[in-house]
């Protein structure tokens, strides 16, 4: 990453409020009602982390590691569950929540074999929603921040495992 730069697309308090409005909506959808959210890692455990911490509901958290992408900054189209959940979905709400959406293959794999285990209800919250990268027909019910084409890091979302760190999201340019 040495010959690129890096600018602030998203800042700290930006995201802090999508989050406090994701988790708003939440909160009024599920009510009272028991919500499980089932967190993508590793791009995800920040964003998971600070929105259970707003959501009024109560809520119990499990994970999942999935890979699709390489070294490289596309998809591979090809999806390996690295991590499955400790605990079983069926018969609840469960939320996916994810960092990013881009090609979209990770989250319909994800979505397709959860829906497999019968919980009540499954949804999707992602923070960054990029449709115009979608490739497979899958959309979020609970989107944070909705952007066009490029390539970030920062607030989980990494490169080569690095810039996970960053409190703010970047845009890498060349």
């Amino acid at each position: 990453m040495a010959e690129q730069t890096r600018k602030v697309l998203f800042s700290k308090e930006r995201i802090a409020a999508e989050i406090n409005r994701l988790a708003k909506e939440i909160s009024n959808d599920y009510g009272n009602q028991e919500i499980m959210l089932v967190g993508v890692l590793k791009g995800s455990f920040l964003f998971v982390a600070d929105l259970i911490r707003e959501i009024k509901s109560p809520a119990v958290i499990d994970f999942v590691r999935l890979a699709s992408y390489g070294a490289g900054t596309k998809t591979s189209g090809k999806v390996e569950l690295r991590k499955d959940l400790e605990m079983s979905i069926k018969d609840r709400h469960v939320i996916i929540v994810e960092d990013i959406i881009d090609s979209g293959y990770t989250l319909q794999f994800l979505y397709k074999e959860l829906l497999q285990r019968q919980p009540k209800s499954l949804k999707i919250c992602t923070l960054i929603d990029k449709s115009i990268r979608r490739e497979v027909d899958i959309k979020a019910d609970y989107i944070g921040i909705s952007m066009e084409d490029g390539f970030i890091i920062g607030y989980g979302l990494d490169h080569n495992e690095k810039y996970r760190d960053l409190p703010d999201i970047y845009l890498i340019e060349e």
